[in-house]
């Protein structure tokens, strides 16, 4: 299975974009078929990897180039110890207000940490991924960027991998990577708020729900928020049997909440 079915006709229709920001007239991925590997172990048991495509780097670092056409298609490894204050963002296609305000709203580390604490998973890995929040080059992220995720994943004996997405371009790129990682042996969880997008580039497993896009692990500040989108995203990895895309019930759950004055 081929991570871009089509990549010949992207190429050509990437060949004419114009290049704007706001990605008028860019040529989306299609696919047909998306891969999947069913999980083998229990979720306490597993060591899960979190990959953001948020454009965060350590503060003094090289940040991702967002400026080229064609975008940037390294990643950056950072420990699960750097602090949020020790991260900048080169964002581009989302709005980074939210993520400078609280960043378990998009890269939720305290949130994952706190499902490591009380064993829902058996670990979070010691180090997160992070990569471009902009990178149009289809093709660049499915033959350069994805096998070295792949790579590194494997390195870190990875058993399950949530990828949170933080702009529209970036729901392609973590769903492209998403299916490397799947083809590897590797079940993975695709956060969206674009199920639209989502569906028309098939990852193996997309929890969706009406989010916004740099909040994509839930609404900043809102612990309670933030923790039941990553709930039945996390778990979903266990009970999903085929390929396919399922709604979360974060958005209920958080009205009633709001209506009881608990917000």
């Amino acid at each position: 299975m081929q991570l871009i079915e089509k990549s010949d006709e992207f190429s050509k229709r990437f060949a004419r974009w114009n290049g704007s920001e706001d990605l008028n007239n860019y040529p989306f991925i299609e696919n047909e078929r998306a891969p999947f590997t069913p999980l083998k172990r229990a979720l306490p048991l597993l060591n899960i990897a979190l990959i953001s495509g948020a454009g965060a780097y350590i503060t003094g670092t090289e940040a991702f180039d967002i400026d080229s056409r064609e975008g940037d298609a390294s990643y950056r490894e950072i420990p699960v110890e750097v602090a949020a204050e020790d991260l900048s963002y080169a964002s581009k296609g989302y709005d980074p207000t939210a993520i400078r305000e609280d960043r378990n709203c998009q890269i939720p580390i305290e949130r994952l940490l706190e499902y490591q604490a009380n064993a829902v998973i058996g670990q979070l890995n010691e180090v997160w991924w992070s990569v471009s929040s902009f990178t149009p080059d289809a093709i660049r992220v499915a033959n350069e960027l994805t096998p070295a995720l792949v790579e590194r994943l494997e390195r870190y004996q990875v058993r399950a991998a949530l990828f949170i997405p933080a702009s529209r371009l970036a729901h392609q790129n973590l769903a492209i990577i998403a299916r490397g990682v799947e083809m590897a042996g590797i079940p993975t969880m695709n956060i969206s708020v674009d199920r639209q997008l989502s569906d028309t580039i098939r990852p193996p497993r997309t929890a969706y729900y009406k989010g916004e896009f740099g909040s994509v692990a839930g609404k900043p500040n809102w612990r309670e928020y933030q923790l039941r989108v990553l709930d039945e995203s996390i778990r979903w990895i266990e009970t999903f049997d085929q390929p396919g895309s399922r709604r979360l019930a974060v958005e209920i759950q958080s009205a009633v909440e709001a209506a009881r004055g608990e917000r």
